[in-house]
């Protein structure tokens, strides 16, 4: 049987074979509306600092993978991902130190965005109580 891995270790786990992103491909789809759920009420609250810190990591990774593959990393084959991810992983170093440099510019990015959707919240309150 297979390990459950949070989806924190999903973030920081080895690159996947095909199998591997076919199969969680599936899952993903099964949990899906359970996942949106969870974000929807999520995103009423402040993340704490450890999201925030997940958020920049996987910010850098996007950056470091986006500089290794010249097209549309989305794009890509699985044999491609394979190779870029194989790459990312030797580059521990530098995901980690781009990472720390993006955790106030996250921050700074999650505080705007509370704002932004609590103002247009009041805006949407007053506009029902003028109706």
């Amino acid at each position: 049987m297979d390990k459950f891995l949070t989806f924190a270790e999903y973030l920081i786990e080895k690159p996947l074979t095909p199998q591997q992103r076919m199969k969680r491909a599936r899952v993903m789809k099964r949990l899906a509306p359970k996942i949106k759920l969870k974000k929807k009420l999520a995103m009423k609250k402040k993340a704490p600092l450890e999201k925030i810190k997940k958020r920049a990591d996987k910010k850098a990774k996007d950056i470091v993978r986006k500089k290794f593959s010249d097209g549309d990393y989305g794009e890509m084959s699985f044999a491609q991902k394979i190779q870029i991810d194989k790459k990312v992983e030797k580059k521990k170093a530098l995901v980690k130190k781009i990472a720390k440099k993006l955790v106030p510019k996250m921050k700074k990015a999650e505080a705007e965005r509370l704002q932004k959707m609590r103002s247009k919240k009041e805006a949407t309150a007053s506009q029902q109580k003028e109706n």
